[in-house]
C-alpha cells in the first residue's frame, strides 16, 4: 500500500512539474510576442528560445520562432525551424507559409515549389497555399503555371481573396479583362479597405476602359464558353452607355442596366454571388455610391459623399457589417 501512495505521490509530482514548465513556457510565449509587437526581434528571440527548452515541441512557439528569424532576415535560421515544424504531424497551414516566405526570400525555388506540393497534399482545399505557391511561380517568371494555381484556389476556396487579387492582375497584364474585372471586383469586396483594395479598384477601372475599346467584346465572345458569353452578350449590347467615356456615372448607368437585364433569365442557370451583391445594392438604394467608392479615387469619392450623404453612409455601414463571401460551385472560368 505505502509503495502503491509513493507511486502515486511522485506521478503527481511529475505531472505537477510538467504543468509548472507549460505554464511557464506559456507565459514566456506572451513575453515574446510582446517583443514581437515592439518590434524588438532579438529579445523576441531570445525568450523563444528560453520558453523552447520547457517546451520544444510547442507549435506556436517554433512558428513564433521561424517568423521571427524571417523578420530579422536570418532566413537560414528561419528555414531551418520551418522544416522541424513541416516534418511535424501537428504541422498546419500556416506552418507551411512562414517557410514559403523565407525560401522565396532567398529565392529559393525548387525547395519551396517542392514544399508547396507536399503542403497541398495534405491541405487541398487551402485558398491561401494556392495563392503564395502561384505567387512563388511568377516571381519565378512562371506566369501561366501560377494562374492555374490561383484559378484552382479560387475554385477550391472562393472566400479567400489573395487568388482573386493576383488573378485579376494577371488577366489584366494578358488581354484577358472581363476575367480581370469580374476577379476584381470580387477581390474589393472580400478585402474592402487594404492598400491593395486601392491598387485593384484603378485596374477594374482600367479593364473597363480597355473592354469597351475596339472590338474587344466582340473577339472575346467568339471563343467564350456559357456563362461567359451569358455575361459578354448583355456587356456588348450596353456598348452605347459608353459613347461619352468610361465614368463613375456611365458605369452606373451601365452596370445597373446589366443586373436588369441579367435577371431573372441568366441568374437560375449562373448563380453568381457577385452579381446578387450588386442586386442587393440596387435594391437597396445605394448601388450609386458603390460605383462611386469602386471607380472614382478616393478623394473625389469623398467630395461626393458630402453631397450624398444619407446613401454614402449607408453604403458604408454595409459594407463594414456584412461580409461578402463568395459560394462555392460558382465557379466558370473553365468549364
Amino acid at each position: 500500500m505505502k509503495r502503491l501512495i509513493l507511486i502515486i505521490f511522485a506521478g503527481m509530482v511529475c505531472f505537477s512539474a510538467l504543468a509548472q514548465a507549460d505554464q511557464d513556457a506559456q507565459t514566456l510565449h506572451e513575453t515574446a510576442r510582446v517583443f514581437m509587437k515592439q518590434g524588438d526581434y532579438e529579445n523576441a528571440l531570445f525568450v523563444l528560445n528560453k520558453a523552447l527548452t520547457l517546451a520544444p515541441d510547442d507549435l506556436d512557439i517554433l512558428k513564433d520562432k521561424a517568423f521571427v528569424s524571417y523578420l530579422k532576415r536570418d532566413f537560414a535560421g528561419a528555414i531551418e525551424t520551418g522544416k522541424k515544424i513541416t516534418s511535424s504531424s501537428q504541422a498546419d497551414v500556416q506552418s507551411y507559409q512562414i517557410l514559403g516566405l523565407a525560401y522565396k526570400a532567398i529565392a529559393d525555388y525548387k525547395n519551396c515549389e517542392k514544399m508547396y506540393k507536399e503542403s497541398l497534399l495534405k491541405f487541398p482545399a487551402s485558398g491561401i497555399l494556392y495563392s503564395e505557391y502561384g505567387d512563388m511561380l511568377n516571381a519565378d517568371n512562371r506566369g501561366t503555371e501560377a494562374i492555374k494555381l490561383w484559378e484552382k484556389g479560387i475554385e477550391k476556396d472562393p472566400a479567400q481573396s489573395s487568388n482573386y487579387y493576383y488573378a485579376s492582375q494577371y488577366y489584366a497584364g494578358t488581354g484577358n479583362y472581363f476575367w480581370s474585372v469580374l476577379y476584381g471586383e470580387n477581390f474589393v469586396n472580400i478585402e474592402s479597405l487594404s492598400q491593395r483594395t486601392t491598387e485593384i479598384k484603378q485596374v477594374l477601372l482600367d479593364d473597363y476602359k480597355k473592354m469597351y475599346s475596339g472590338n474587344y467584346l466582340e473577339e472575346f465572345l467568339k471563343k467564350a464558353n456559357a456563362f461567359e458569353k451569358a455575361v459578354g452578350t448583355i456587356l456588348l449590347k450596353l456598348n452605347g452607355l459608353t459613347n461619352y467615356g468610361i465614368t463613375a456615372e456611365s458605369l452606373v448607368a451601365l452596370r445597373t442596366q446589366f443586373i436588369l437585364n441579367w435577371y431573372p433569365e441568366n441568374a437560375k442557370e449562373f448563380p453568381y454571388k457577385l452579381f446578387d451583391l450588386e442586386r442587393t445594392f440596387l435594391q437597396e438604394g445605394y448601388f450609386t455610391a458603390y460605383n462611386f467608392w469602386l471607380f472614382e479615387p478616393e478623394d473625389a469619392f469623398k467630395t461626393w459623399t458630402v453631397s450624398n450623404n444619407e446613401a454614402s453612409i449607408t453604403f458604408q455601414q454595409y459594407q463594414r457589417n456584412v461580409l461578402f463571401k463568395p459560394f462555392k460551385g460558382q465557379y466558370y472560368r473553365f468549364q
